[in-house]
């Protein structure tokens, strides 16, 4: 089962606030034992930047295409 949490600063330590539907539908009792798999969500903008031109979709495409 998966959920989306945000991780926040605690004193020198990070930690994630489990909600507590999820809390619920799990049965988590304090103390449990649990596996955590990271996968940090990016927003691809950030990483490739954002294509800036006056053309159409098409004509990109079509300079692209004669390119090759």
């Amino acid at each position: 089962m998966a959920i989306d949490a945000v991780v926040k600063k605690w004193g020198n330590s990070f930690g994630v606030v489990l909600p507590k539907d999820f809390v619920n539908e799990t049965r988590l009792k304090e103390n449990d034992k649990v596996s955590v798999v990271i996968i940090k969500k990016a927003n691809l903008r950030n990483i490739f930047g954002t294509l800036k031109t006056k053309q159409s979709g098409q004509e990109f495409k079509d300079m692209v295409k004669a390119g090759w």
